[in-house]
C-alpha cells in the first residue's frame, strides 16, 4: 500500500546547503520511496546550545510502500553514510532526518513517535510543511495553521532557490 511521510531535512555543518540538497536527491532513491515534492530551504538559529552554526532546513513529501519503521531506518542509514555524529543532544550535524508524520498514523514506539513530539512548536518544520501541504490536518494536533510554531516563523529566512 502506498504510504504519505513527511521527513524534517536539516544540517549545520560542512556546507549545509549541499548535504540538505543531496539528500533530498538521496530520498528519491531509497527502496519502494519516490520523492513526491519538496519545500524551500530556510535558515533557523539552532534550537538548544548557541554555540553552533545556523541550520538549513527543509520539509520532503515521499510517497512510500516501506513501513515507517522500515522508513526511518532507511533514513538513519543515510545520515551515516554522511557523517553523522551524534556527540551532544541538539548539537551541530550534517545531516538530521527526522520523520515528521507518516499517513495519518498516531505511534509510540520505543524509536518512533508519530506526529514528531516537537513538530508542531518548531517554525523551521511547520513553515515549510505549509508550504508543502497548507491544508494538511495532523493526527492529534489539528490543522497545520493553527499549531504554536507559527508564533516563530518571522525567525526563519527563505534562502532563493
Amino acid at each position: 500500500m502506498l504510504s504519505h511521510a513527511y521527513i524534517g531535512l536539516g544540517s549545520n555543518l560542512d556546507d549545509p546547503l549541499t548535504h540538505v540538497e543531496r539528500a533530498l536527491g538521496e530520498l528519491d532513491r531509497l527502496p519502494l520511496t519516490r520523492v513526491a515534492g519538496a519545500s524551500s530551504c530556510y535558515a533557523s538559529r539552532p534550537v538548544g546550545p548557541q554555540d553552533q552554526p545556523d541550520f538549513i532546513n527543509a520539509v520532503a513529501h515521499l510517497e512510500t510502500r516501506l513501513s515507517p519503521l522500515s522508513l526511518l531506518d532507511q533514513l538513519q542509514a543515510l545520515e551515516q553514510r554522511h557523517a553523522r555524529v551524534r556527540q551532544r543532544h541538539w548539537g551541530p550535524r550534517t545531516l538530521d532526518l527526522d520523520l515528521l508524520l507518516y499517513d495519518n498514523q498516531c505511534l509510540h514506539h520505543p524509536r518512533l513517535r508519530l506526529p514528531h513530539p516537537e513538530l508542531a512548536n518548531r517554525a523551521f518544520v511547520v513553515v515549510p510543511l505549509h508550504e508543502l501541504a497548507p491544508s494538511l490536518e495532523l493526527p492529534g494536533l489539528g490543522a497545520l495553521a493553527t499549531l504554536p510554531g507559527w508564533q516563530d516563523a518571522g525567525d526563519l529566512r527563505a534562502l532563493l532557490p
